[in-house]
């Protein structure tokens, strides 16, 4: 018995489907690999987390992203990100949005005065952990160096 067309056509819209929202997902979700103590106890070495790309203007205080390494000299990069697979991403969590004050820990190793606020287009981020290079040391970091927001710590199968 030969399947009727309109079955065929469902089946074809059902894997276009399917394809469709595989693309989708690889272009809003990314995991990434945890490096080093700066996040300890919140997340570990070699954990893996969820993400999903988010616009700057979706960032929040208290969230935890994921943030292109910081280059050379200490200086951020410009232009597009690198591929999610070939960088080593720093994890840290949002401690101020632009027009927060700046956190005291972070103006005192920045040499900020008191009551400074921090600039359109920048963040302030804190590792969770007692070892943290940070904010503290980089100062501000460019909202579009962020890849993403985790959305959730994932168990590793191993």
């Amino acid at each position: 018995m030969r399947p009727r067309p309109h079955r065929r056509l469902l089946l074809l819209v059902v894997v276009l489907l399917a394809a469709s929202a595989l693309l989708v997902a690889r272009r809003l979700l990314v995991v990434v690999r945890v490096r080093g103590t700066s996040m300890a106890p919140t997340l570990q070495p070699g954990d893996r987390v969820l993400l999903r790309r988010a616009p700057a203007e979706r960032l929040r205080r208290g969230q935890i992203v994921v943030l292109e390494p910081i280059g050379p000299g200490g200086r951020w990069g410009t232009g597009p990100l690198p591929d999610p697979a070939a960088a080593d991403w720093l994890v840290k969590r949002i401690a101020a949005m632009p027009g927060d004050p700046v956190p005291e820990e972070v103006a005192d190793r920045q040499g900020l005065p008191a009551g400074t606020v921090v600039p359109a287009g920048q963040l302030v981020v804190l590792g969770d952990g007692v070892h943290s290079s940070d904010s503290r040391v980089w100062g501000y970091v460019p909202f579009d160096r962020v890849l993403g927001v985790m959305l959730r710590a994932l168990v590793s199968m191993s």
